[in-house]
Order: C-alpha cells, then sequence, then structure tokens
C-alpha cells in the first residue's frame, strides 16, 4: 500500500455541493469512532512529528503523514473529530439533518470539548484544523472488496468568517466520506466519559480509548500485552520508555471509570483493565439502531490481546527524531503498581479493589 500526497486544490467545489450542518447544540453526548479509538492514527506527542505511522494487523494496513510545515495530528486534535461525531449522531438520534460540511462558532466546539474560550484557545484551534486538513492517511479499513486502499485527510477543508472588525463570526469545515460514514454506521460508534478530554497525557488519552473499545463495561476486564500495546499506539518512544508510562498510569489511575493492574502473562509484561462500574448490558443504547450490544466481547474471562503478528514500522528515509510522549517520569519500577502472575488473581483483586476505591475521574454513568 502507497500513499500519496492529497491535493487539496480541488476541494472548494465539494463543499458547495454539500447542504451545511448548523450546529445548535454545544454539549451532545460525546461519542468516538471504534476505528479511531484502537489503532495508531495519531501522533501521541505535542511536538511536531514527521516520522510516519506505518501499522500492519493482518489485512489492516495504516500508514499516516504528516506535512513538514505542521506535523501529524496529535491525540488533541482528534478532540475536534471526537465533537463532530458527537454533533452528528446528536443530530440523527434526534431525526434532524446531518452533513459532512460542518457550520458552528470556535466557542461552541471549544466548550463541547472543555477548553478554555480565550484569543489563546482560537490560536490554537486554527492550528489543530490546519494539523487535521494537511496529515494524509491512507488504509484499508471499510474500503469494500474491490478497493484495496483509501487516502484523504481529516478535514477536507476549513474556514472561517469574520466581521470587519475582524472577530470571528463562525467556522466550517468539511469532514472526508470515510470518517463520515463510520460516524454514520451506529456499530461503530461509542459514548466516552467527558472526562476524557481531562487527560492531559497523550498515552493516557489513547489507552482510554482502547479501554473504552475493548473492555467496555464487560465485568471480567481485558488483558494486554505491554508489547503489542507499544505497536498498536504507533508511539515513537521506545519499547522500555513506553513501559514506564504504562507503570505510571498504572499508579496514578487517572482514566475516568477504569481499574489498572499491571503483571504478568506467559512470561510477559502485561496491563489488565477493569471497569469500575461493571455492567451487563451496553451503554450506548441510544447509539445503536439494531439494539444489540456493541462495544463488547462477551469474554468469559479477562480477554487477552497478546498477538504477535501486528508490527509498527517507520519508514527509515523520513524524519528520525525521537519525540517524547509526554514520559516525564523516569524511575518507576513494577513496585509502583499492582502486579499479578495470573489472570485469576488479577481478576479477583480488579473487582475488589474496583469495589472499594472510587474512581479517578468523576463517577458517573454514560448515556
Amino acid at each position: 500500500m502507497t500513499a500519496h500526497r492529497t491535493d487539496h486544490s480541488d476541494r472548494r467545489e465539494e463543499r458547495y455541493q454539500l447542504s451545511p450542518f448548523v450546529i445548535s447544540s454545544s454539549s451532545p453526548y460525546l461519542r468516538d469512532q471504534r476505528d479511531l479509538m484502537e489503532r495508531p492514527f495519531f501522533s501521541l506527542a505535542k511536538s511536531p512529528r514527521l516520522k510516519p505511522i506505518c501499522y500492519k494487523q493482518a489485512d489492516i494496513e495504516i500508514q499516516v503523514f504528516g506535512m513538514p510545515d505542521h506535523g501529524m495530528a496529535t491525540i488533541w486534535d482528534a478532540d475536534i473529530l471526537i465533537w463532530a461525531a458527537s454533533q452528528i449522531v446528536a443530530a440523527e438520534n434526534a431525526g434532524e439533518h446531518s452533513s459532512r460540511r460542518l457550520h458552528f462558532t470556535p466557542y461552541q466546539l471549544l466548550r463541547g470539548i472543555g477548553r478554555q474560550t480565550g484569543n489563546r484557545q482560537y490560536c490554537l484551534l486554527r492550528a489543530s484544523l490546519a494539523r487535521l486538513q494537511s496529515t494524509v492517511i491512507a488504509t484499508t479499513i471499510r474500503n469494500g472488496t474491490r478497493w484495496r486502499c483509501r487516502q484523504f485527510s481529516w478535514i477536507n477543508e476549513w474556514e472561517e468568517r469574520t466581521t470587519i472588525n475582524g472577530r470571528v463570526e463562525g467556522m466550517e469545515f468539511v469532514l472526508p466520506e470515510w470518517f463520515y460514514n463510520g460516524v454514520m454506521d451506529h456499530s461503530l460508534v461509542l459514548s466516552i466519559d467527558p472526562a476524557y478530554f481531562r487527560l492531559k497525557g497523550g498515552i493516557e488519552r489513547w489507552l482510554y480509548r482502547i479501554a473504552r473499545k475493548h473492555v467496555g463495561h464487560q465485568q471480567e476486564g481485558w488483558h494486554f500485552d505491554i508489547a503489542h500495546l507499544h505497536r498498536k499506539s504507533g508511539s515513537l518512544a521506545r519499547v522500555s520508555d513506553f513501559a514506564l508510562a504504562i507503570r505510571r498510569i498504572a499508579r496514578q489511575q487517572p482514566l475516568p471509570g477504569y481499574r489498572l493492574g499491571l503483571g504478568t502473562l506467559k512470561g510477559r509484561e502485561g496491563l489488565w483493565i477493569l471497569p469500575l462500574i461493571p455492567r451487563t448490558g451496553t451503554v450506548d443504547k441510544a447509539v445503536d439502531a439494531s439494539g444489540e450490544n456493541i462495544g463488547t466481547s462477551h469474554a468469559a474471562t479477562i480477554g487477552t490481546s497478546d498477538a504477535t503478528l501486528s508490527a509498527h514500522q517507520t519508514h527509515e528515509q523520513a524524519a528520525s527524531t525521537c519525540f517524547n510522549d509526554g514520559n516525564t517520569d523516569r524511575n518507576l519500577s513494577n513496585s509502583d503498581s499492582n502486579s499479578f502472575s495470573s489472570v485469576s488473581e488479577a481478576s479477583g483483586y480488579l473487582k475488589e479493589s474496583a469495589t472499594s476505591m472510587p474512581p479517578a475521574g468523576p463517577r458517573r454513568t454514560l448515556p
């Protein structure tokens, strides 16, 4: 699979073929797109990343390229896509019109993703939109039987409208068809906790999305091999540094709705994740038009995610600087968090601790 740089010069005509989706709600229930939650589509570092992400697992391939002027879109930039998905799902659930062409005010978007609304945040919003537009993604996911690969950017184009005095009145952007179709398919959307926006580290944010996608509210939780998590993340950090970051996160317990524990399984270091509020049903009834549970694998015991077939590779000809993923704590050991040697031991301890301790984030039931 080979990706090519995208020419944005011919997209303005597409915009005017789409009817505008005027945003009226500033705080819909938050939704995330499942494909984006479990695979490495974004940089986990705030420093500009130019080194591509090249990921392959079975028949799934992903390539992500950042342009030199802006760098690759980050997991913080992805907040804008979460907000867009939430608006689309809310409109569809209400029987209203939605479109890939979103018209909104910067205030609505910034408030919707839990950020301040000062001038600096408006400037950062513009930078995020620029990265989302300039980042090029090529993937085999959801391409049907006849087409091998689809290439797109997270935003086809964006524009802001200002008054004669320079005050921003409104903004528009056009989402790619691949993303919009993934949101319109309600089985590919999951609700998320608003406390997600308060997570500061890139790995923390990515880990929450992994937990929400794979663990959901399964009472028995899920086990992840650390090396496999590293490959799935697309992180530029060394495996050892990535493991240190995971240990720090497990010690601090910052993920809203989930309890973390470290240990070994089959001789390999792993991470156990258990929901703090285990449930037997789904929290996504409002999204799931079919009425079926989504986001659970109904594992009888703690599920494992330690496949060795996935690979995270990088293009050697690209910039090779390894940026830090926000991991500043380098002096942790396994003793800093709970350690387990078996699935049953982890399940029993995490269940007990989950019922006896409050969550790190606000304890709430997602709609």
